[in-house]
């Protein structure tokens, strides 16, 4: 099936299309373009998550009453995000919207096949150069079956008003109009390993560097701080390895046989065994030059390998920490290379 004006699939879609697929959706979109290799998928655009408010707001109305909140009334916003999220997760989509989610999970998955799948959340107003939305909104992991697609859909509308969500938007003064959620659907990949890297150190802003965090199975483990990753930090232009850091990765996490994640311990002798070979290390290295080069700014990607070892990008964003400070002097490069592995991380969708 072709895109439409609910159903956009990654090959027809970039970083222009932000206001109608979210950052994430024009993210993948446009890695794809570039030749970039992402897991297979298609973003629910805004005009469903539209089509949808505007149905439940002729019942009741839920944008003039989160602008009429303040940043501080915590309680208040709460009481209103249970309310409203309820409504979202209870009310069926609308004929049209769910017939073409139907349709193109039926060409992505097969007719009489249900593969895994990651439903993520793609706001408009998240993973642009001069603001960090991430992490606000929700993101399902192995995800089985139409019906469960369709649920996580609208899962995904709802974490546009979590009390995180509308707090950073009230606190910002974000007009409600503005504000509109995508929904990516995409492959699960079965990762073997998983992790983040980003194009510049993320301690000190030298662009010379690449640095590495890595774990075992899914990289929800990683970006959300539930295990300690190995990290490496490689120079961009000779690929020497300058810091090998490697952790006890005593859990990871992996498919459940019924959907969704499960965290179990590592093998003892996994745990204390650096994830990632000098070869992956390299290819790495090699995409993330690809990547910024591309997008002409630092990156902080996602990564993951799967099981037959090819590498899959989940995610680029703008690295946002170093380039606001970018008025100042860029870092020098550090003396002691251990100075660019980032000791926390987290807050990642």
């Amino acid at each position: 099936m072709p895109s439409s004006e609910i159903i956009g699939w990654f090959a027809d879609i970039g970083l222009s299309d932000r206001p109608t697929v979210g950052g994430k959706g024009g993210s993948l979109g446009e890695l794809k373009r570039a030749s970039i290799p992402v897991p297979p998928g298609f973003v629910v655009r805004t005009s469903a998550f539209e089509h949808f408010l505007n149905a439940l707001e002729k019942e009741e109305p839920i944008r003039p009453k989160v602008e009429a909140l303040e940043a501080n009334e915590l309680e208040k916003i709460a009481a209103l995000s249970e309310q409203v999220r309820a409504r979202f997760e209870s009310t069926p989509l609308p004929d049209d919207v769910n017939s073409e989610i139907l349709a193109a999970y039926a060409e992505l998955c097969g007719v009489d096949s249900h593969p895994p799948l990651a439903v993520r959340s793609s706001a408009t107003t998240e993973d642009a150069a001069d603001a960090s939305f991430a992490g606000l909104q929700d993101t399902y992991l192995w995800i089985i079956g139409a019906h469960e697609t369709l649920a996580r859909v609208r899962s995904c509308w709802a974490s546009l008003y979590s009390v995180p969500s509308i707090a950073y938007r009230r606190k910002h003064a974000m007009p409600e109009s503005g504000v509109a959620m995508a929904v990516v659907v995409q492959g699960m990949v079965n990762a073997h390993k998983a992790g983040v890297m980003f194009t510049r150190s993320p301690l000190t802003g030298d662009r010379s560097v690449i640095t590495i965090e890595a774990a075992w199975g899914l990289g929800s483990a990683v970006v959300s701080g539930e295990v300690t990753p190995d990290r490496f930090v490689i120079a961009k232009i000779t690929g020497e390895i300058s810091v090998r850091e490697i952790s006890d990765k005593h859990v990871q996490h992996l498919p459940a046989p019924a959907g969704g994640v499960r965290e179990v311990e590592t093998p003892d002798d996994l745990r204390k065994v650096a994830c990632l070979s000098d070869a992956e290390i390299s290819a790495l290295k090699d995409i993330a030059r690809k990547v910024e080069q591309h997008y002409k700014r630092p990156q902080d990607i996602e990564w993951a390998i799967d099981r037959a070892g090819e590498i899959l990008l989940l995610q680029s964003r703008p690295e946002t920490v170093w380039s606001s400070k970018d008025h100042a002097p860029v870092a020098k490069p550090a003396d002691d290379p251990l100075q660019h592995v980032m000791k926390i991380f987290g807050g990642r969708r």
